[in-house]
């Protein structure tokens, strides 16, 4: 069953990614919003991206309801933790300011610039 929604946390992402992205791809491509994606969208499509992450968040702690998963069965318990207190400008602004000082890592993919530039240090502070 975790499996499942893990599939199903993964689809939804692979989808957002193509609607950010604005590309075609074929069925086995799933594209990975990168930094290269990133600084070439407008500050509209940034925060349409994390629009998209917010509700994920939003769907599974609702479908999850007083019976969250664990930890090792769901990396959102850790997302939803460590973005406590952030605001959809300040995770832009901060994808900002990393992609504008690390020019030679725009094939970072955003996801994990999200994750061990501002969650992770969020997970430490709560």
């Amino acid at each position: 069953m975790a499996m499942k929604r893990q599939w199903r946390t993964a689809v939804f992402l692979a989808c957002l990614a193509l609607i950010v992205a604005g590309g075609n791809a074929r069925a086995q491509e799933v594209p990975v919003v990168t930094g290269e994606h990133w600084t070439k969208s407008s500050d509209e499509m940034k925060k349409a991206y994390l629009i998209g992450i917010a509700n994920l968040l939003q769907v599974e702690t609702a479908y999850f309801g007083s019976n969250p998963p664990t930890d090792a069965q769901s990396f959102v318990p850790r997302l939803v933790r460590g973005l406590r207190g952030q605001t959809l400008d300040s995770v832009r602004e901060a994808l900002d300011r990393w992609y504008a000082a690390n020019p030679g890592r725009l094939q970072r993919p955003v996801l994990e610039t999200i994750w061990f530039e501002v969650v992770v240090p969020g997970l430490q502070k709560n």
